[in-house]
């Protein structure tokens, strides 16, 4: 009877108690066991509802604000290398601190500190928990929504300018199944304009590095690809990372026809075009010096030429001294070109005699940049520091007229040349080829009622031979009919051509084959020449003159040259101007 009595501990709650000895003996023990076993199922169930299921990816430890609990969350801090500060009116605030370790599925784990405020920021929701993605990415976007004071952007090292924002780059991507750590870490905060200027140029230097191994970028109007460009993705990156943020300041200071003029319908029409585009510009120009990446010396060399300059006198000194007493005034007024010895000022010259006037000033020719036509590496032009810009003889306003051609395959001349004597080339060309073949057209004057662009479009080949300086505007005209150029010229650095790859759209012949012209243009295989007309067809928009300026045109190029040369050098308070 004893062994039925203990069948169930349960059980004996609820029989009826019996007289028997052993059944009185047997329900005391099971009641004492079952004043045990409620509790701890009481307890279970309270466990089981009210703490969540689903808190894997982050444990929060709530350190209590004492002396030990700080040094404790230093301790682990420095273990990882990684520390949170947040600083005002020059101080540090002393605030408790929270760690936050985050554990992905295979039991990895990463640290870091975080102030009060910040796990507030993380934590504050009461809907369901985040997971590690979202958490990461909510604590960026409390960072990025702090004043410019507090933003954590920092500069690692002086020399370099590695710079880091909110310590994770913008096209970072995060699994799920990874560790997710705060890189929060930063040495000082950004003090001056300058180094929020410096420090977007960093971050644009490392775009179009990034942009070599990307994908290709989208863009409405034209995406730039082909053997054209030495690299088509860092050149596009790069053109957006301009239009972004690059800015111009134009200094005010001169009256024209010397400053703020220039001719707009002439050989020389660039330097006139560019001014004024510039001065009417609100996209790239700026009014606050503090934020400009280079500054723009607005005068004319072929308006100090025709107004400063005295022919019968032949002195040059009267150009010199009207460049100097204008850089004087301009460093006088204000700091900025003292401060980079000029490295972060251009000028714009596509007269001939451009170079010499840089040669005013030794800052100006050695640490300037300078945008010349006649980019003439004999005459000291350096592709590194200056800009090669294209030679364009406008007659008007517009190109109506000057662009054309039919196709390829219905160009009958081989190659065509007209024009005066002068420099040592052409008249190498002329004994040549002066009236000698039929297939190859060269004169020094076109016969009555022949058009000269006519001539061009109906051309496979336009030879484009320098004169007394090395830049000729017969590149830009043969681009602009469908011609392929073929340049002869000596110490001659082609426009743009840090970013343009020549040699596949064009030909280059030195002066010592002008002889062999024809044989070296009918080795070309039809298949090729094909290829390189249409590359002319295709290039030529980064020659075009519009009015109002159109995007990836002369006018843009231009601006993309110089801004290249600026991603060349970074400029500080204290040491001037170091070369990258």
């Amino acid at each position: 009877m004893g062994r039925d009595g203990n069948k169930s501990c349960f059980a004996c709650c609820f029989s009826t108690p019996t007289t028997s000895s052993s059944s009185s003996s047997s329900s005391s023990s099971a009641i004492k066991l079952l004043f045990f076993i409620v509790p701890l199922i009481l307890v279970s169930f309270i466990v089981f509802v009210l703490v969540p299921r689903n808190s894997t990816w982050a444990l929060i430890y709530s350190l209590p604000p004492s002396t030990s609990a700080v040094a404790a969350a230093a301790n682990s801090s420095e273990k990882l290398g990684a520390s949170v500060y947040a600083e005002s009116s020059q101080q540090v605030l002393d605030l408790p601190s929270r760690v936050v370790k985050t554990v992905d599925v295979g039991g990895s784990s990463g640290e870091a500190t975080l102030s009060d405020s910040d796990e507030v920021a993380v934590n504050r929701s009461a809907s369901p928990q985040l997971s590690a993605v979202e958490a990461v990415t909510k604590f960026q976007e409390l960072n990025e929504t702090k004043e410019y004071s507090s933003l954590n952007t920092s500069i690692t090292d002086s020399d370099n300018l590695n710079i880091t924002i909110n310590g994770t780059p913008n096209n970072a991507t995060t699994s799920s199944n990874e560790t997710i750590a705060l890189p929060l870490k930063h040495n000082r905060q950004v003090r001056t304009k300058l180094d929020k200027v410096e420090a977007g140029l960093q971050r644009a230097r490392s775009a179009i590095r990034e942009a070599k191994n990307g994908s290709q970028l989208r863009d409405p109007d034209y995406v730039p690809v082909g053997p054209m460009y030495w690299d088509a993705k860092a050149f596009h990156r790069s053109y957006l990372e301009m239009e972004k943020q690059f800015k111009v300041f134009v200094y005010k200071e001169g009256e024209p026809p010397v400053f703020h003029d220039g001719p707009c319908k002439s050989i020389y029409s660039m330097e006139g075009n560019f001014i004024y585009k510039l001065d009417v510009d609100t996209k790239f120009q700026t009014k606050d010096p503090q934020k400009a990446h280079v500054f723009y010396l607005p005068f004319s060399v072929a308006k100090m030429v025709r107004f400063v300059y005295s022919r019968d006198s032949r002195d040059f000194s009267p150009i010199r001294r009207t460049v100097v007493d204008y850089i004087n005034l301009v460093a006088q007024k204000y700091p900025y070109w003292n401060r980079s010895h000029g490295a972060d000022h251009f000028m714009l010259a596509c007269h001939d005699w451009g170079p010499e006037a840089s040669f005013s000033l030794p800052y100006l020719e050695k640490n300037s940049i300078r945008a010349l036509c006649n980019a003439n590496t004999s005459e000291r032009f350096n592709p590194v520091k200056d800009v090669s810009i294209p030679e364009i003889n406008l007659i008007t306003d517009k190109l109506t007229g000057l662009m054309g051609g039919p196709s390829a395959s219905r160009r009958q001349i081989l190659a065509f040349f007209a024009g005066g004597v002068h420099g040592p080339i052409r008249p190498v060309l002329l004994e040549h080829w002066e009236d000698k073949d039929e297939d190859i057209k060269v004169h020094k004057y076109l016969p009555r009622g022949v058009n000269y662009y006519d001539m061009m479009r109906n051309s496979k080949y336009c030879i484009c031979p320098s004169g007394y300086e090395v830049a000729s505007p017969r590149i830009v005209e043969a681009l602009y009919n469908g011609c392929v150029p073929v340049l002869i010229s000596k110490s001659y650095v082609a426009p743009f051509s840090d970013v343009l790859r020549w040699k596949s759209f064009s030909v280059t012949v030195s002066v010592d084959d002008i002889p062999k012209l024809k044989e070296i243009l009918m080795n070309i295989s039809t298949r090729q020449y094909i290829r390189m007309q249409r590359r002319v067809l295709q290039v030529r928009r980064h020659f075009e003159f519009n009015s109002p300026p159109k995007r990836y045109d002369v006018f843009h190029m231009i601006l993309h040259s110089v801004w290249l040369r600026r991603l060349n050098v970074r400029i500080t308070d204290d040491h001037g101007a170091v070369a990258n």
